[in-house]
Protein backbone atom coordinates (compact mmCIF):
# COMPACT_ATOMS: atom_id res chain seq x y z
CA UNK A 1 0.00 0.00 0.00
CA UNK A 2 2.88 2.38 0.75
CA UNK A 3 4.36 1.78 -2.68
CA UNK A 4 1.52 3.46 -4.64
CA UNK A 5 1.85 6.93 -3.02
CA UNK A 6 5.65 6.69 -3.23
CA UNK A 7 5.47 5.72 -6.91
CA UNK A 8 3.00 8.57 -7.61
CA UNK A 9 5.27 11.09 -5.84
CA UNK A 10 8.31 9.94 -7.83
CA UNK A 11 6.38 10.06 -11.11
CA UNK A 12 5.08 13.56 -10.30
CA UNK A 13 8.62 14.72 -9.44
CA UNK A 14 10.02 13.33 -12.70
CA UNK A 15 7.20 14.95 -14.71
CA UNK A 16 7.89 18.32 -13.04
CA UNK A 17 11.63 18.00 -13.74
CA UNK A 18 11.00 17.09 -17.39
CA UNK A 19 8.60 20.01 -17.79
CA UNK A 20 11.06 22.42 -16.17
CA UNK A 21 13.83 21.42 -18.59
CA UNK A 22 11.93 21.77 -21.87
CA UNK A 23 13.46 25.16 -22.61
CA UNK A 24 10.25 27.18 -22.63
CA UNK A 25 9.23 26.88 -19.00
CA UNK A 26 11.37 26.91 -15.90
CA UNK A 27 15.15 26.76 -15.66
CA UNK A 28 16.93 28.26 -18.64
CA UNK A 29 20.11 30.16 -19.36
CA UNK A 30 19.58 33.90 -19.47
CA UNK A 31 16.62 35.91 -18.32
CA UNK A 32 13.75 33.90 -16.85
CA UNK A 33 10.36 35.53 -17.44
CA UNK A 34 8.42 32.86 -15.61
CA UNK A 35 4.78 32.61 -16.71
CA UNK A 36 5.25 35.57 -19.08
CA UNK A 37 7.49 33.41 -21.29
CA UNK A 38 4.53 31.28 -22.40
CA UNK A 39 3.32 32.46 -25.83
CA UNK A 40 -0.30 33.62 -26.00
CA UNK A 41 -2.18 33.05 -29.26
CA UNK A 42 -3.62 36.17 -30.92
CA UNK A 43 -6.79 36.09 -32.98
CA UNK A 44 -6.27 36.78 -36.72
CA UNK A 45 -9.17 39.27 -36.48
CA UNK A 46 -7.30 41.40 -33.93
CA UNK A 47 -4.06 41.18 -35.88
CA UNK A 48 -5.79 42.23 -39.12
CA UNK A 49 -7.51 45.09 -37.29
CA UNK A 50 -4.15 46.39 -36.03
CA UNK A 51 -2.65 46.13 -39.52
CA UNK A 52 -5.55 48.07 -41.08
CA UNK A 53 -5.29 50.79 -38.42
CA UNK A 54 -1.55 51.08 -39.06
CA UNK A 55 -2.13 51.23 -42.85
CA UNK A 56 -4.73 53.99 -42.37
CA UNK A 57 -2.45 56.00 -40.08
CA UNK A 58 0.56 55.58 -42.36
CA UNK A 59 -1.24 56.42 -45.61
CA UNK A 60 -4.06 58.84 -44.80
CA UNK A 61 -4.05 60.14 -41.21
CA UNK A 62 -1.03 62.42 -41.43
CA UNK A 63 -0.80 65.97 -42.76
CA UNK A 64 2.31 66.27 -44.96
CA UNK A 65 4.49 69.39 -45.05
CA UNK A 66 5.13 70.54 -48.62
CA UNK A 67 7.32 73.26 -50.07
CA UNK A 68 6.18 76.87 -50.36
CA UNK A 69 3.62 78.06 -52.91
CA UNK A 70 5.35 79.85 -55.76
CA UNK A 71 4.10 83.07 -57.27
CA UNK A 72 2.00 82.35 -60.33
CA UNK A 73 2.06 78.61 -59.62
CA UNK A 74 -0.97 76.37 -59.08
CA UNK A 75 -2.68 76.79 -55.71
CA UNK A 76 -5.46 74.25 -56.22
CA UNK A 77 -5.09 70.85 -54.59
CA UNK A 78 -4.47 68.21 -57.21
CA UNK A 79 -4.45 65.11 -55.02
CA UNK A 80 -8.01 63.84 -54.97
CA UNK A 81 -8.71 60.85 -52.73
CA UNK A 82 -7.68 57.48 -54.12
CA UNK A 83 -10.24 54.71 -54.57
CA UNK A 84 -8.51 52.79 -51.76
CA UNK A 85 -8.91 55.74 -49.39
CA UNK A 86 -12.58 56.16 -50.32
CA UNK A 87 -13.34 52.45 -49.82
CA UNK A 88 -11.47 52.35 -46.48
CA UNK A 89 -13.44 55.40 -45.28
CA UNK A 90 -16.64 53.74 -46.52
CA UNK A 91 -15.86 50.53 -44.59
CA UNK A 92 -15.13 52.59 -41.46
CA UNK A 93 -18.39 54.53 -41.83
CA UNK A 94 -20.65 51.56 -42.59
CA UNK A 95 -18.98 48.23 -41.85
CA UNK A 96 -20.49 45.04 -43.20
CA UNK A 97 -22.59 43.53 -40.41
CA UNK A 98 -22.79 39.81 -39.90
CA UNK A 99 -20.41 37.84 -42.02
CA UNK A 100 -21.43 34.43 -40.68
CA UNK A 101 -21.11 31.86 -43.47
CA UNK A 102 -24.43 30.27 -44.45
CA UNK A 103 -26.27 32.36 -41.82
CA UNK A 104 -25.80 36.00 -42.83
CA UNK A 105 -23.56 37.09 -45.71
CA UNK A 106 -23.28 40.56 -47.29
CA UNK A 107 -21.72 41.23 -50.69
CA UNK A 108 -21.09 44.64 -52.25
CA UNK A 109 -20.34 44.64 -55.97
CA UNK A 110 -20.46 46.86 -59.08
CA UNK A 111 -18.87 49.73 -57.16
CA UNK A 112 -18.64 53.13 -58.89
CA UNK A 113 -17.09 56.14 -57.16
CA UNK A 114 -17.82 59.77 -58.06
CA UNK A 115 -15.43 62.34 -56.53
CA UNK A 116 -16.27 66.04 -56.38
CA UNK A 117 -14.13 68.81 -54.90
CA UNK A 118 -16.44 70.99 -52.80
CA UNK A 119 -13.90 73.36 -51.22
CA UNK A 120 -10.26 74.31 -51.73
CA UNK A 121 -8.77 77.15 -49.71
CA UNK A 122 -5.56 78.17 -47.97
CA UNK A 123 -5.33 79.69 -44.50
CA UNK A 124 -3.11 82.74 -43.92
CA UNK A 125 0.44 82.02 -42.71
CA UNK A 126 1.00 81.32 -39.03
CA UNK A 127 3.67 79.73 -36.87
CA UNK A 128 3.08 76.07 -35.98
CA UNK A 129 5.00 74.58 -33.06
CA UNK A 130 7.82 72.24 -34.18
CA UNK A 131 7.23 73.24 -37.83
CA UNK A 132 7.68 76.99 -38.07
CA UNK A 133 5.83 79.41 -40.36
CA UNK A 134 3.43 77.56 -42.66
CA UNK A 135 0.05 77.78 -44.38
CA UNK A 136 -2.65 75.14 -43.97
CA UNK A 137 -4.16 74.07 -47.30
CA UNK A 138 -7.68 72.59 -47.04
CA UNK A 139 -9.26 70.43 -49.75
CA UNK A 140 -12.71 68.94 -49.08
CA UNK A 141 -14.17 66.21 -51.30
CA UNK A 142 -17.62 64.70 -51.58
CA UNK A 143 -17.35 61.06 -52.67
CA UNK A 144 -20.54 59.31 -53.75
CA UNK A 145 -20.30 55.53 -53.85
CA UNK A 146 -22.82 53.66 -56.00
CA UNK A 147 -22.97 49.87 -55.56
CA UNK A 148 -25.26 46.85 -55.51
CA UNK A 149 -25.65 45.01 -52.23
CA UNK A 150 -26.72 41.40 -51.86
CA UNK A 151 -27.64 40.06 -48.40
CA UNK A 152 -28.06 36.31 -47.98
CA UNK A 153 -29.88 35.23 -44.83
CA UNK A 154 -29.84 31.52 -44.01
CA UNK A 155 -31.79 31.34 -40.76
CA UNK A 156 -34.66 30.73 -39.95
CA UNK A 157 -35.94 30.92 -43.54
CA UNK A 158 -33.26 31.14 -46.26
CA UNK A 159 -33.74 34.17 -48.50
CA UNK A 160 -31.73 36.75 -50.46
CA UNK A 161 -32.21 40.52 -50.42
CA UNK A 162 -30.82 42.49 -53.38
CA UNK A 163 -30.45 46.28 -53.48
CA UNK A 164 -29.28 47.26 -56.99
CA UNK A 165 -29.31 51.04 -56.40
CA UNK A 166 -27.48 51.43 -53.09
CA UNK A 167 -25.57 54.68 -52.62
CA UNK A 168 -23.50 56.21 -49.84
CA UNK A 169 -21.90 59.65 -49.51
CA UNK A 170 -18.53 60.03 -47.79
CA UNK A 171 -16.83 63.37 -47.11
CA UNK A 172 -13.02 63.30 -47.12
CA UNK A 173 -10.75 66.15 -46.07
CA UNK A 174 -7.21 66.45 -47.44
CA UNK A 175 -5.23 68.92 -45.38
CA UNK A 176 -1.55 69.62 -45.81
CA UNK A 177 0.90 72.35 -44.86
CA UNK A 178 2.94 74.60 -47.16
CA UNK A 179 6.10 76.11 -45.73
CA UNK A 180 6.32 79.90 -45.85
CA UNK A 181 9.49 81.89 -46.49
CA UNK A 182 13.03 80.60 -46.74
CA UNK A 183 13.01 76.85 -46.19
CA UNK A 184 16.75 76.55 -45.54
CA UNK A 185 17.66 79.61 -43.46
CA UNK A 186 21.19 78.35 -42.82
CA UNK A 187 23.02 77.52 -39.62
CA UNK A 188 22.44 79.65 -36.58
CA UNK A 189 19.05 81.02 -37.68
CA UNK A 190 16.09 80.29 -35.44
CA UNK A 191 12.40 81.04 -35.76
Amino acid sequence: MRQKPLFAAIALGLAAAALANTGCIGISSGVNLGALAIPIPVSPYLQDKQEVEHWWHERYARAPILGPLTAGGPTAAIDEPSDDEVMMAFERASPVAGGLPLLHEVQRSNVRILKERIADYIDPPRVYPLIGPAQLHHAHYKCTIYYSEKVRVGWPVPHTLVDEDAAEVIYIDHNHLHMVGNIDPGPGTHY
